[in-house]
């Protein structure tokens, strides 16, 4: 749709800046929290996590795309070494929780409060992340003859001249709702954990749904469920035993 501005001899990729937009989002959000909750040392810490996240992100998106194209990938290798797309938004998020967790156990600082610092954050990131999914037509939803769509002319990678569900920008506002509703949990949690468990468990639980909507079906699937839907089970359940741990330590407090 709006793939690219271009501003004099400059041209920037709008899917790009709503990235970096979201990045320098998160992170401000992070440090400010950070600071009003009086977190020792936090804005070091989040500097560091910040980059853990992004390069554990970044690699993990790859990662999973390369593990659900394996039988693509072996019929045409030059996929691996063509970065103009194939990243999975669950990859992402699960390798930066696993760098971030490492970053931690080095550092000697407690990962699970700096988990729920992050998560919030990371809602408002994907939040712009999907509105620049929406800008340059990928992940798109399917046809549809409702009043609500969105019809493509100019994109690559979503269907052109024809009305499609708005998945990025029902995807990009469950993300800001999500974020605020995370927020309001970490400030009376009375367990650390409680907000990381609230991420994982409303974040699996509306991907899930809107899977159902998605038209960009090349992306893998596990049986009848889509490969984000397969992976969003695992990670409902983690966050319901995290919300169960974490009641428990407080029970026992």
């Amino acid at each position: 749709m709006f793939n690219e501005i271009t501003i004099g001899p400059l041209t920037l990729h709008t899917y790009g800046l709503m990235i970096g937009l979201g990045f320098l989002a998160a992170y401000a959000m992070c440090y400010y929290r950070g600071k009003k909750m009086k977190m020792e040392k936090s804005g070091d810490i989040l500097y560091g996590i910040f980059w853990c996240a992004i390069i554990g992100g970044l690699v993990g998106t790859r990662l999973l795309y390369y593990i659900v194209e394996i039988p693509e990938i072996i019929k045409d290798p030059s996929i691996l070494w063509d970065f103009k797309n194939g990243y999975v938004v669950y990859g992402g998020i699960i390798g930066g929780i696993l760098v971030s967790w490492l970053y931690c156990r080095i550092k000697k600082v407690s990962f699970i409060e700096y988990f729920d610092l992050v998560m919030p954050a990371v809602a408002l990131a994907q939040g712009f992340g999907r509105i620049g999914c929406f800008l340059a037509g990928c992940c798109y939803g399917k046809e549809t003859s409702g009043a609500f769509s969105i019809t493509f002319h100019t994109s690559a990678f979503a269907p052109n001249g024809v009305a499609l569900v708005p998945t990025q920008i029902y995807s990009s506002i469950l993300d800001f709702l999500h974020y605020g509703l995370l927020l309001l949990i970490l400030r009376s949690q009375k367990k650390d954990g409680e907000t990381a468990a609230a991420y994982l468990i409303f974040y699996s639980a509306g991907r899930f749904v809107l899977e159902f909507f998605r038209g960009d079906l090349a992306r893998g699937s596990v049986g009848v469920l889509s490969t984000s839907q397969f992976i969003s089970v695992f990670t409902f359940l983690a966050g319901i035993v995290l919300l169960i741990q974490r009641k428990h330590a407080l029970e026992r407090v």
